[in-house]
This record gives C-alpha cells, sequence and structure tokens, in this order.
C-alpha cells in the first residue's frame, strides 16, 4: 500500500505541473497568431470592456426608468383608494387653483385708515413685488384698481407703471363710508396689466372683508394676490378712438373708431348706439358734437373724425369727454357709458392724453373702458348730462 501511495504522489505531481502551465502557453501560442503588436491587443480589450460595461449600464437606466412610474401611480393611488369620486376630484383641483393661479401673481402693500368723525375710508396703495409677467418680454405694465363692493361705480385707478414686475405706486384714494355699512362692505383691489390695443389683463386682485379689520388703528400690510373672483359684474363696454393735437393750429382731433361688448339697452337684447364728445374748458361746457346712429348692435363701427379748435395756451384746461348713447325715438336717449381725458383724468384716460400731448401731430389710438356716467359726472364735478356746471371753488 505504501508503495502504491507514492506511485500515486510521483504520478500526479507531474500531471498537476502540466495543467497549471499549458493554459499560459496557449494563450502565448494564441497571441502570437494575431498580427498585431501588444499594446494594440491591450487596447482593444480596454474599448471593448468599456463598451461592455456602457451596454450594461444602459440596460439598468432603461429597465429603472420603467418601473419608476408604476411607484409613482401607486403612491398616488393608496392614500384615494377608500375615498369616493367626488374626493378623487376635488384634491386636484384645489392643487392645480393654489399651484398655478395663486402662487407666482405677487403680493400688494397697502394701508387702511378710517376716520370715524368724517365717516372716510382711507386706502394707500403702496406697492407690489413679485409681479405675475404678463407681456411677452417677461415684465408687465401694473397699475390698480380700488373698488368697494357697495358701491362699485365709484372706482380709483393708480398710473400706470411701464415694464416692471415691482412697482412702487404710493398713492391714497378716500372712500365715504357710513359706519353703519363698513362692516357690510369689501375692499377690492385688483391689479392689471395695461395694453393699448387690447383688452387688459388682470394679474390678480386683494378682496378684504371690512368686517374682518380692526379699524381702530391704522392698518399696514401685506396680501398675497388672489385668482380673480369669476363673479360677473356690470359690463359697459369698450370704446376705441384716437387724439391728435397740432400745437402750432390748435386743432385736436378726435377719430371715432368703433365699440364692443356694449350694455343691451333695448328689449330685444341689442342697443342704437351713437357717440357724443365734449368739450368742457375750466369746468364749464364748450362745444360738442356727435356720430350718427348705429342701428341693432352692440359692436358699432363708427369712424367719424372731429375737429376742434383748441388753442395750445388753453390746452391744459380743457377735457374731452367721450360717451356712448342708446337712440330712443319714442322716449329719451340714454346714456350707456361715459369716460373723460385731460389733465385732471386718471389711469388709462390720462396715460392716453399724456401720450397725445408728447407726441404733436401724430395721432393716437386706445381702447377704453365705459365707466358708469355719474362716476365720470362726479369727478368732472358736473351734474348729471353736463347740464349746469357747479360753481367755481
Amino acid at each position: 500500500m505504501a508503495v502504491a501511495a507514492r506511485i500515486v504522489r510521483t504520478t500526479t505531481s507531474p500531471h498537476a505541473n502540466i495543467t497549471t502551465t499549458a493554459w499560459p502557453g496557449f494563450l502565448d501560442s494564441w497571441l502570437s497568431r494575431i498580427p498585431l503588436p501588444k499594446w494594440a491587443l491591450i487596447t482593444v480589450a480596454v474599448a471593448g470592456a468599456i463598451l461592455l460595461l456602457l451596454f450594461l449600464i444602459c440596460i439598468i437606466r432603461c429597465c429603472c426608468g420603467k418601473k419608476k412610474p408604476k411607484k409613482k401611480e401607486r403612491i398616488s393611488l393608496c392614500p384615494v383608494s377608500n375615498s369616493t369620486t367626488a374626493s378623487l376630484v376635488q384634491p386636484e383641483m384645489e392643487d392645480l387653483e393654489r399651484g398655478v393661479e395663486q402662487m407666482r401673481r405677487g403680493k400688494l402693500q397697502y394701508s387702511l385708515e378710517y376716520n370715524f368723525r368724517t365717516q372716510e375710508l382711507k386706502v394707500g396703495v403702496k406697492q407690489a413685488v413679485e409681479l405675475k409677467a404678463m407681456d411677452s418680454g417677461g415684465t408687465s405694465d401694473p397699475y390698480v384698481i380700488v373698488y368697494l363692493t357697495s358701491d362699485m361705480k365709484k372706482r380709483y385707478e393708480t398710473k400706470v407703471y411701464r415694464k416692471t414686475l415691482n412697482p412702487i405706486f404710493n398713492e391714497s384714494f378716500t372712500f365715504q363710508v357710513p359706519q353703519a355699512e363698513v362692516p357690510e362692505c369689501t375692499l377690492v383691489m385688483q391689479i392689471y396689466d395695461f395694453n393699448r390695443f387690447a383688452k387688459h389683463d388682470i394679474i390678480g386682485e386683494v378682496r378684504l372683508p371690512l368686517a374682518s379689520v380692526n379699524l381702530q388703528h391704522v392698518i399696514e400690510q401685506w396680501s398675497e394676490l388672489a385668482a380673480a373672483s369669476k363673479v360677473e359684474e356690470e359690463q359697459l363696454g369698450e370704446i376705441c378712438f384716437s387724439l391728435r393735437y397740432v400745437p402750432n393750429t390748435g386743432k385736436l382731433t378726435v377719430l371715432i373708431l368703433e365699440a364692443r361688448k356694449l350694455k343691451r339697452m333695448d328689449s330685444h337684447g341689442l342697443s342704437d348706439p351713437f357717440v357724443k364728445v365734449h368739450l368742457i374748458l375750466n369746468r364749464k361746457k364748450w362745444k360738442k358734437k356727435k356720430t350718427s346712429v348705429k342701428k341693432n348692435t352692440l359692436s358699432p363701427y363708427f369712424n367719424e373724425v372731429f375737429v376742434f379748435e383748441v388753442p395750445f395756451n388753453q390746452i391744459q384746461n380743457v377735457d374731452v369727454v367721450i360717451s356712448v348713447w342708446d337712440h330712443d325715438k319714442v322716449t329719451k336717449n340714454e346714456p350707456i357709458g361715459k369716460l373723460f381725458l385731460g389733465c385732471r383724468a386718471t389711469g388709462n384716460q390720462l396715460r392716453h392724453w399724456s401720450d397725445m400731448l408728447s407726441n404733436p401731430r401724430r395721432p393716437l389710438a386706445q381702447w377704453h373702458i365705459l365707466q358708469p356716467p355719474d362716476v365720470v359726472d362726479k369727478a368732472l364735478g358736473l351734474k348729471s348730462h353736463l347740464k349746469l356746471p357747479l360753481a367755481s371753488r
């Protein structure tokens, strides 16, 4: 047995040496047959390994990318799996309104001061920051409209500030509000983006119920702009006209172009509109002209021009009143809406007038929103329909 063991040991050890040295010898002989230097073979091997690694990474990413949506779907469905269909819809709508509409509209700083003795509410529009960009250039032309829900006909407008998302207004407006009516009023401050040839887009608004405010002291605070209320208010319509003034000749040219979305005044849902152009000098009636009547329409096209002689030394004291009327053969003509331009005007009307004076001999056209006639008459210091001027102060 011992002899057999020795034989086995001596016979196995040579074979072991052969198996350990046969593979390198074979690899060397195989590589020697390839007509390339060793450094080239090494380069090819490394490049192949890199390509293989990239291929594996792509496969892993594709597999992971397909699995991720499934995980998101499971996570989003789990918390609502036991709810009703209504609850499935409502959270999504709230998320859209909060995340898309309310955010990124900006903030408005304002102040409130109520005088209990005179029963006047003074509203200060301070400034706005981080407003939503409404123009293609990434800016806006903001201005603010301020009114109370108890008297929506009385509205104030700030000046228009060009190409800014952080306007500083620093304007104040006074409302006559009896103390007993204060809890029933809501203060509305709407920020619009000015556009000369199109409808002004609303950026956002702040609605502040006065019942929730302590008016015993002056209030100054910031509020986030919210989406505009969807409640439709009475719309009187819009009118487009151009102004042109030549200082040398003293000629003021008013071109009435068209109107749109006028208020329905007749029983059949239409109107018979025409336009009056009044010139007021030093708060007194001076000159007037009117267009022809357009039958059965809420969007009349006039294209009628009027020329007034206004000396240059009087242009600063002149107000141009544009009013749209509904013609009626049987009863009295009724005013649809009105606005006035001049140095005493505010908002878009003042901007249009200022642009005309700064660009002599050049006609400038612009759309304007019609306002309630009594509001315009009160701002002019005239009685209803411009019949009698008030006594000079």
